[in-house]
C-alpha cells in the first residue's frame, strides 16, 4: 500500500494546467497504475482524465522521451541510450520504483522428466542466439528428450524479456527485479 501512495502523490504532482495525463509502459506496472488513476480521477472530481495504456517497457520508454507521455511505467531502470533520447528531447524525470516484481518458470505438468532447471540451461534456451535456433529441449540438455521446445514469455518490447536475458547472465541481482514510474518534471 506504501507504493501506490507514492504513485498517488507523483500523480499529484502533475502541473494542474495538464487535464489528461498520459501513463504507458510496461503490463506488469499496468494495475497499479490503473487503479491509481482512477482513485486520482475520483478525488479530481473529473477535472483531470488519466489514460493509462499498455505499449511494454520499451514502448513505453520511447513515447515518453518524444514527449508523448507524462509517466512511463517500466518493469526495468531506463537505459542509458533512453537517458540519452530523452535528454537530447530535453525530458527531465524522477525514477520512483513502487513495487518488486518476480520472473516465474513454470513447467508444464504433463512434463515427467524435468525435475529442476539450472541457470544454464534457462539461459541456453532464452538468449538472444537462442530464439528460432534451440528449438528441441535435446539442445539444451542432452538428457532431455528430441521433443519440441516451446517457449511462452512477454513480448520484445517488454522489459521483463529484458530482465529475463539480464538475470540468465547474473540471476542474483536484484537491481532488475522493480517496477519503476518515471514522470516528466515541468519546464
Amino acid at each position: 500500500m506504501k507504493h501506490l501512495v507514492l504513485a498517488a502523490s507523483l500523480l499529484a504532482a502533475i502541473p494542474a494546467y495538464s487535464q489528461i495525463v498520459k501513463i504507458d509502459g510496461s503490463s506488469t506496472v499496468y494495475p497499479i497504475s490503473e487503479a491509481v488513476a482512477e482513485e486520482f480521477q475520483k478525488s479530481k472530481k473529473g477535472a483531470i482524465k488519466v489514460t493509462v495504456g499498455i505499449s511494454g517497457t520499451g514502448g513505453g520508454f520511447k513515447k515518453f522521451c518524444r514527449g508523448e507521455t507524462d509517466i512511463s511505467d517500466a518493469s526495468r531502470p531506463i537505459l542509458a541510450k533512453e537517458m540519452k533520447v530523452c535528454a537530447e528531447a530535453g525530458i527531465k524525470y524522477v525514477e520512483l520504483p513502487v513495487a518488486y516484481d518476480a520472473l516465474t518458470v513454470v513447467v508444464n505438468p504433463k512434463n515427467t522428466w524435468i525435475k529442476e532447471f539450472k541457470v544454464e540451461e534457462l539461459k541456453k534456451m532464452w538468449e538472444p542466439v537462442a530464439q528460432g535456433k534451440v528449438t528441441h529441449w535435446n539442445q539444451v540438455n542432452p538428457a532431455w528428450p528430441n521433443a519440441p521446445l516451446k517457449l511462452f514469455g512477454p513480448g520484445a518490447d517488454s522489459g521483463k524479456t529484458e530482465r529475463e536475458h539480464e538475470a540468465a547472465k547474473n540471476p542474483f541481482d536484484a537491481t532488475s527485479r522493480f517496477c519503476r514510474i518515471h514522470r516528466m518534471s515541468p519546464s
